[in-house]
């Protein structure tokens, strides 16, 4: 590892720090180094408020010694006024002399622009310093600008013999099948913290009554995404409870539940359904979304290759018959054994073209 890779791995440390909390932002981290030894870190904490090139700035004690210092960021500065100021005006008016960035923003509005800036000032930018890891640990930020649309991680649960839960004799038949285990039941409730939506289907709503909620980890609760096309879940769900912000995709505009927490939004169901979904979902400013089901809501996203990850539990369990689980091809990322369940994590081929 060469003293630049280090120095960027350190970046990528302190990014990791703001996740959950900065979002749609990208996480970053910097750090200030003089003589080979680091004089101030930062990260971006929380999204609105400073980015991480600041934070490590403003760590710098001797802030003449920026002078002869060098920059080390996760990603490239940006250029424009949004939440805050420009961090490209900020390391020039600091005369620092060599900024060194892992990877360039995908943002049209930044995408190189941060760094033909500060060279213009005469500052020496060095980039692609373990560009690849930088770009993992943003992979959703990548694809939400390179894509305009949100990063889409697919999740479920499956007998050993292949079946999702048993076959219901009716949708008020509310006791589905016990597949997961206490610990992977845990981590499904980590991974919504590190999302901005939460979707699953009518069926799903009205058979097992979910709060879609985070529960057994600490962490903001996602925005819950139904689809309720003919108004048939009924008012009092616990998808509509005052926990968190509920979106409803349907075809009524005068739909029934009549809440401030609860967003109806009208789409054309005789077109491609999880296009307009996830169209509208970006609109709303949510960056990821986790598709917890059902099984056809989970086929159709996988149909269209609308999809980035997957997390799919296999448990010893067996059920014989009942609803058969998807069926999904992309690489295998991971393979983690949790008491008598295996999760397979996988990424979509075509999404990882992207970074």
């Amino acid at each position: 590892m060469t003293i630049d890779e280090k120095y960027i791995y350190r970046c990528l440390q302190l990014a990791r720090k703001g996740e959950a909390f900065v979002r749609p932002n990208p996480m970053v981290g910097a750090i200030i180094v003089h003589n080979d030894r680091i004089i101030g870190e930062g990260y971006h904490r929380k999204f609105g408020e400073p980015h991480a090139e600041v934070n490590a700035i403003n760590a710098v004690k001797d802030q003449l010694l920026l002078q002869e210092a060098t920059l080390y960021v996760s990603l490239e500065p940006c250029t424009h006024y949004g939440k805050t100021p420009p961090c490209t005006e900020l390391i020039i008016s600091k005369k620092i002399p060599r900024v060194v960035i892992a990877t360039m923003d995908p943002n049209p509005m930044i995408s190189g622009k941060g760094i033909q800036r500060m060279q213009n000032a005469g500052i020496e930018i060095k980039e692609g310093i373990l560009e690849k890891e930088a770009k993992e640990l943003n992979r959703a930020f990548f694809v939400n600008q390179l894509c305009q649309r949100p990063y889409i991680i697919l999740k479920w649960a499956q007998s050993n013999d292949g079946f999702i839960d048993i076959m219901r004799s009716s949708l008020a038949e509310k006791t589905p099948a016990k597949i997961s285990n206490e610990i992977t039941e845990t981590i499904v409730h980590k991974i919504r913290t590190q999302v901005q939506g939460i979707m699953v289907g009518t069926h799903t709503v009205i058979k097992d009554n979910p709060r879609l909620t985070v529960r057994k980890w600490f962490g903001e609760n996602p925005i819950r995404i139904v689809i309720d096309r003919k108004c048939i879940i009924p008012s009092d769900a616990n998808i509509f409870n005052n926990e968190a912000k509920t979106l409803v995709f349907t075809e009524y505009p005068d739909y029934h539940v009549k809440k401030e927490n609860v967003k109806p939004i009208v789409i054309d169901f005789s077109k491609n359904t999880t296009e307009q979904i996830m169209k509208h979902v970006y609109e709303e400013n949510i960056g990821s979304v986790l598709i917890e089901g059902g099984s056809r809501m989970l086929t159709s996203f996988i149909s269209d290759n609308l999809w980035d990850e997957a997390y799919i539990e296999i448990s010893s369990k067996e059920l014989k018959n009942g609803i058969k689980a998807p069926r999904i091809d992309g690489d295998k990322i991971q393979i983690k054994q949790y008491l008598d369940s295996f999760q397979i994590h996988l990424k979509n081929k075509i999404s990882r073209n992207f970074l």
